[in-house]
């Protein structure tokens, strides 16, 4: 596969059976506090709690990621469900090109375990690989965090890799599963 020159942005936002993707707006400062505030959630992501000053920067920061149009360039997006912010999932380049992206997300503990995740997870891949056109997508994750390995499994994305104590995070040495999936193995819906 060829390298697009110029890959299409994203058609916003993006409805599932039961979800709305879109972009941050201001008023997401209050939902996403309520969440990456959260010690738990916090756990095995690379920063600590959020405070109101921390969460404002953030959604501002991520208000601007609004599409992959080359290197460097990131989707930001909230996940809704009825009107009621569930989570939050993004996809950006890696290395020099736009073929290759990651994905992260993040979801309020008070909407787990109802396959919102998994639904947005898939809609992400959908956007990276249908419309981006990208020829790869990964995971990285703490390796303590099961939850978020299932989820790629889920999905269908493949483990590809463990790294032993290679990042340092919150005063320890972590490990890292990596996750990943060619537009080869995506499953269009």
């Amino acid at each position: 596969m060829t390298e697009p020159t110029s890959p299409p942005r994203a058609v916003l936002p993006v409805r599932t059976s039961r979800l709305v993707l879109r972009t941050y707006r201001e008023d997401d400062v209050e939902p996403m506090l309520a969440y990456y505030s959260d010690p738990e959630v916090a756990r095995f992501l690379l920063e600590e709690p959020w405070t109101r000053e921390e969460a404002e920067v953030n959604v501002a920061r991520r208000m601007l990621r609004t599409g992959v149009d080359g290197p460097g360039s990131a989707l930001a997006l909230v996940v809704e469900h009825e009107g009621t912010v569930v989570g939050d999932i993004a996809l950006w380049t890696t290395g020099d090109t736009a073929s290759r992206g990651e994905v992260g997300w993040a979801f309020n503990p008070r909407y787990t375990g109802q396959g919102y995740a998994t639904e947005a997870l898939r809609s992400l891949l959908g956007i990276a690989f249908d419309r981006y056109r990208m020829h790869r997508v990964v995971a990285q994750l703490d390796a303590r965090n099961t939850a978020s390995a299932k989820l790629c499994e889920r999905v269908g994305m493949q483990r590809e890799g463990f790294l032993r104590a290679d990042w340092w995070s919150k005063g320890e040495w972590t490990d890292t599963l990596v996750y990943g999936m060619l537009d080869t193995d995506w499953q269009r819906p």
